[in-house]
């Protein structure tokens, strides 16, 4: 007969779907005793299973004489509770060579399935071979670790297909078992199943240095492999490594391994396991999933050089949310596949600071499929089933139909992605679906450290590499700090054309200078500058909002309400700046009392200027110190003077510095200058994070501390282009047919001495095109190939009559013709030859100003590029059109 469901049995777009195939039967069954219905023989088992749970149990102890399990078929083994699984190592120490095994341990060529708890545990035991084990439709952690100290085991070639949660630890249980399961809490506890459990995973493993290769998970209710961290090793392991150790252990083998299907990821680095019991200062039960990160060093000593973790030949497909969710320390994947996810990869560090200062997340020779021909089968009860981007046929989606699908997510850094291929990855009006994205709704730092190079594109509409997000669906506000600092580096223009290029937020103004070029449709700009961070951590009070301006855009102010939670202590603010630069930041209440502020991203004699608004009657005390995270220890390095003089702030000495506090505006301004050298991939320096510290005192009566009124134009600063902006990828050095189209359209006045003259100009792609009389000038661009194919001047004399002249030119016009218009002198801004604009999509309603610039576009929709800019003195835009235009399918 049909099958009910598609079956891909082949390679498809390039990644390896092929199905995987296991054997559950064998001659040798050991099969456990079935009761015909549940019956609870452990607390509230029945309100989770309607079956008998109570299986057998095969367990091997230490000074066992020797095992070695072979061509064995396990059915109905395991139970829900603690030390009751199919198979079970407990204790036994090593079991291989190491511990006079000779030949090693083994489990080979076993099928376990229709397991009550888990297929293989390994707890307390080291040097075990599992290979070529089937585990089948199991309860909790099927391949499972315990309690942190087992090493140097392997999982060689082993498959693991359905897993489901398990009432036995935090991790296993799904939400509702986190509920209603609250042994070992403390009175009061209150769960948070995403947050405390909901962590099922096919390989659990609990010390980094284990083998996995060959292997195969799908069908997890959470996450195909999961490696989580004991920072002291728990239950009757308690006392077997030093704390921290698990850390910082170098990964054992990774290669070759697959994931799909699963619910949250197919894999995952991160978070730890509660190692201490429930108390009245943190309620959860011990081993509960706490925060955790994975720095991998030689000899598990942080002091050692870094041992990167390598993650090869990694398939991910078909996991709802994440192919991986990856967290260090130096992780890095080669030759890795992922498709058909919700979020194809994650790279994080550590929010704030990379846990390992100078180390890095890294990508090479990947691949990366959006929407792959593995369309899925349409039933009644799949919700998630709407159109493809690319062809628009009906296909099973991640997470939700509008979700924006991603290839890589940036999030905090600094990660590397070179030579990685993205294909099909295609947006709908109303899906946002890119290559490159950021992670939605985050608080935390954006590195501008993170860099991408060497990336192809296929079957990849130019408007769908990057998106930076926008407010709606899934981006909520796109308000949170890290929303707004986002950012990475295209270091040879394969992403943008622009090599060397930065691409930012449209409008992150702390990082745009006048020559930043839009792309609308990534909703972004591509940039160029030398960029860095600071963190500013405030206390007392810590819950303000925080205002930074940049001084030469001070009216376009960023907003920042801080990545921390609001019971902290202190608040911490992390916005990505222009080096060289005068800022001021200003609060939305009196300013605090104390003020950190660390210099991140800083090379050695990099600085900016930042004046802190504070009350009249403020008084000051001002150091420098140095922080070493690794080591926890802080030395102070200098102590800074009050000035007279705005200019000795230049003086900057080891032990000594200047502030000068203008009183009349309200603000205290230091010259925050690196003195020491940086690595290439740390935050801080090589001696620690460098660090101004303010103390203030306050006049009790102060009010809001926002001098932003007094601030400018005082200190408004010219718009300077430090680092030219690189000069685009030429046609034949492209990758791609389609192509980025750069226009520039500018008209101003300009005044030489006691002469007053006007200056307009269009540009596209380097050909400017000059206007020499009063009036608006046209250039009309072919949207099928970026070429100009006309262009015309109206002068006023033609404006001011009957708009018969310029309607029937516009009307003549070719559709899906880009249109460019610039006005020059005082043209006509009013009458009705105006309406011709609406034609272009220009918005209804509009009113002219002295000086006008406008992209439009002729056709039957409009794009989201389509822009009007009209003021009194100046108008410019600077853009980039994506080459041929194409109307996104609706949704």
């Amino acid at each position: 007969g049909k099958a009910t469901y598609l079956h891909i049995g082949e390679v498809v777009d390039g990644v390896d779907m092929r199905a995987e195939v296991g054997l559950l039967s064998r001659n040798v069954v050991v099969m456990g005793e079935m009761e015909g219905q549940c019956y609870e023989y452990s607390s509230k088992l029945c309100s989770f299973f309607d079956f008998d749970t109570f299986g057998g149990h095969i367990k091997i102890a230490l000074n066992f004489k020797a095992t070695h399990i072979e061509g064995l078929e396990l059915k109905y083994m395991g139970q829900q509770t603690m030390g009751h699984y199919p198979i079970h190592f407990h204790m036994a120490g090593d079991v291989d060579e190491k511990g006079g095994y000779n030949p090693p341990t083994y489990v080979k060529d076993v099928s376990i399935h229709h397991t009550f708890s888990r297929c293989v545990t390994v707890h307390g035991s080291n040097g075990l071979l599992v290979k070529d084990v089937v585990g089948y439709d199991a309860l909790g952690h099927c391949f499972f670790t315990e309690d942190g100290p087992e090493e140097r085991n392997t999982f060689d070639h082993c498959l693991g297909l359905l897993v489901k949660p398990s009432t036995l630890l935090p991790s296993d249980r799904d939400s509702r078992m986190c509920k209603l399961i609250t042994e070992g809490a403390y009175p009061g506890y209150i769960p948070k199943p995403r947050q405390d459990c909901s962590a099922v995973s096919t390989f659990w493993i609990a010390n980094p240095h284990n083998n996995l290769i060959n292997c195969a998970a799908a069908g997890s209710e959470e996450t195909g492999f999961w490696f989580v961290l004991h920072h002291v090793p728990t239950g009757p392991s308690a006392g077997m490594y030093s704390p921290g150790y698990s850390e910082h252990m170098p990964m054992g083998k990774f290669s070759n391994n697959r994931a799909h299907s699963n619910y949250r990821a197919g894999m995952i680095i991160d978070n730890g396991v509660k190692t201490t019991p429930a108390s009245a200062k943190d309620k959860r039960p011990i081993l509960t999933l706490i925060s955790g990160r994975y720095s991998p060093h030689k000899d598990a000593d942080p002091l050692k050089p870094r041992e990167p973790a390598i993650i090869e030949r990694f398939i991910a497909y078909k996991n709802q949310d994440h192919g991986a969710w990856l967290r260090g320390g130096d992780v890095w994947l080669d030759n890795c596949q992922f498709a058909d996810n919700g979020i194809g990869l994650t790279l994080a560090s550590g929010g704030t600071f990379p846990h390992d200062d100078g180390s890095k997340q890294e990508i090479k020779n990947s691949l990366f499929v959006g929407e792959s021909g593995n369309l899925g089968t349409e039933t009644i009860d799949n919700e998630i089933w709407g159109p493809g981007g690319l062809d628009h046929r009906g296909r099973t989606l991640p997470i939700g139909p509008d979700f924006p699908i991603r290839g890589i997510q940036f999030y905090d850094g600094p990660i590397n992605v070179q030579n990685c291929t993205f294909r099909k990855f295609a947006a709908l009006d109303g899906r946002h679906t890119s290559a490159l994205a950021f992670r939605l709704n985050n608080a935390w730092q954006s590195c501008p450290n993170n860099n991408v190079t060497d990336i192809h594109f296929e079957d990849v509409p130019i408007t769908s590499r990057v998106f930076f997000g926008e407010p709606g669906p899934w981006f909520n506000g796109l308000d949170m700090d890290g929303d707004k600092t986002s950012v990475f580096h295209d270091v040879d223009g394969s992403v943008s054309e622009y090599p060397g290029s930065y691409l930012i937020k449209e409008d992150n103004w702390l990082i745009k200078h006048p020559d930043c070029i839009d792309m609308p449709d990534w909703r972004g700009s591509i940039c160029s500058g030398h960029f860095a961070q600071i963190y500013i951590q405030a206390y007392k009070p810590a819950n303000l909002k925080m205002k930074i301006i940049k001084n030469d855009y001070h009216d376009h102010p960023l907003y920042l309400e801080g990545a921390l939670s609001k019971s902290t202590h202190y608040q911490q603010y992390q916005p990505v700046i222009t080096l060289r630069k005068g800022y001021t930041i200003h609060w939305d209440k009196t300013a605090p009392e104390e003020l950190a502020i660390w210099l991140i991203n800083f090379n050695k004699n990099d600085w900016i200027q930042v004046g802190f608004c504070y009350p009249k009657g403020t008084t000051f005390s001002i150091l420098s110190d140095i922080h070493n995270r690794l080591l926890k220890k802080t030395y102070k390095t200098g102590t800074f003077y009050r000035t007279s003089q705005m200019e000795k702030l230049e003086h900057r000495y080891p032990s000594k510095g200047y502030y000068y506090w203008d009183e009349d505006t309200g603000l205290l301004f230091l010259k925050l200058k690196a003195q020491n050298e940086k690595e290439k991939f740390a935050f801080c320096s090589v001696k620690g994070c460098e660090r101004i510290r303010i103390k203030a005192v306050i006049p009790k009566t102060a009010g809001v501390s926002d001098c932003e009124a007094m601030a400018y134009p005082k200190y408004i600063e010219t718009p300077i282009v430090e680092v030219p902006m690189p000069k685009k990828l030429s046609s034949t050095q492209l990758k791609t047919k389609d192509h980025l189209l750069e226009v520039k359209i500018e008209t101003y006045k300009k005044q030489y001495f006691h002469l007053k003259d006007d200056f307009a100009y269009t540009e596209v792609d380097g050909v400017r095109f000059f206007l020499t009389d009063e009036g608006i000038q046209l250039v009309v661009i072919d949207g099928h190939h970026g070429n100009v194919v006309d262009r015309v001047t109206f002068k006023n004399s033609i404006l001011q009559g009957i708009p018969a002249q310029i309607e029937n030119y516009v009307n003549s016009i070719k559709d899906h013709s880009i249109v460019l218009v610039t006005s020059k002198g005082r043209f006509i801004s009013r009458g009705p030859w105006t309406k011709v604009l609406e034609k272009l999509g220009a918005e209804e309603g509009f009113r002219l100003k002295e000086k006008m610039a406008f992209v439009g576009f002729k056709g039957s929709f409009r794009p989201v590029w389509v822009k009007l800019v009209t003021n009194e003195d100046s108008a410019k835009i600077y853009q980039a059109l994506p080459i041929p235009v194409m109307k996104k399918m609706k949704l």
